[in-house]
């Protein structure tokens, strides 16, 4: 603990690491505001269902539970990592933020509708604040763990962890009909992209990341 409070006295003392902080903070905040009526306008726009080459030959699994709170587990070990290195912190949460504006604008390109017989997510009224269940495409549950094994590219043990995460993720929203084949398959691709552009876009704090 104490090596941790020194990390922050060492990173936060001269000044240099608040503005690239709270800059990252507010860029988050602004996308979930954006991601939250993107989300609104992708369900009043949802057309019909359509067919699926993998939902449309399988049933409906109860993955409630593991959708949600390892949802919130994948969140938590995002706040760790950020909390154990400070001079992290503005990448990742940057990255984050444009990974979300991002997706944010394709899911108000894309209107097509929920599968039929996804199941019913129990904790519908809390998650209503981040997703309609009609925000399909692309899977946020399966970009973002890529996209943070990406970051952390260069450290086996994070990489395969994340790794592994996005792959369960994807296995359980299909699992569930929460998300069609595309959505999945194509988080990883368009997440590839979106990672490069961070590079570009956030080139400061990467180097911060790096020292």
């Amino acid at each position: 603990m104490k090596k941790i409070i020194n990390k922050y006295k060492t990173h936060y003392k001269d000044g240099k690491f608040i503005p690239p902080t709270l800059t990252a903070f507010a860029l988050l905040i602004s996308s979930l505001i954006v991601n939250f009526y993107a989300s609104v306008y992708a369900a009043e726009r949802a057309s019909s269902s359509v067919t699926d080459i993998i939902l449309s030959n399988f049933r409906t699994f109860d993955v409630d539970g593991l959708f949600i709170y390892g949802g919130f587990m994948l969140v938590a070990i995002i706040t760790i990592l950020c909390l154990l290195e400070p001079k992290k912190l503005p990448f990742i949460v940057k990255s984050i933020s444009l990974f979300i504006l991002i997706r944010a604008l394709f899911i108000t390109l894309t209107h097509i509708g929920p599968f039929p017989n996804q199941i019913i997510i129990s904790s519908q009224d809390f998650l209503s604040y981040f997703s309609s269940g009609s925000d399909l495409f692309f899977s946020g549950h399966t970009g973002l763990p890529f996209l943070m094994a990406l970051i952390y590219w260069n450290n086996k043990l994070i990489r395969f962890i994340f790794i592994a995460l996005s792959l369960i993720f994807g296995v359980i929203v299909l699992l569930g009909h929460l998300h069609y084949t595309i959505d999945v398959v194509s988080a990883f691709f368009i997440t590839y992209t979106i990672f490069h552009i961070s590079e570009v876009f956030f080139k400061k704090d990467l180097g911060l990341f790096a020292a």
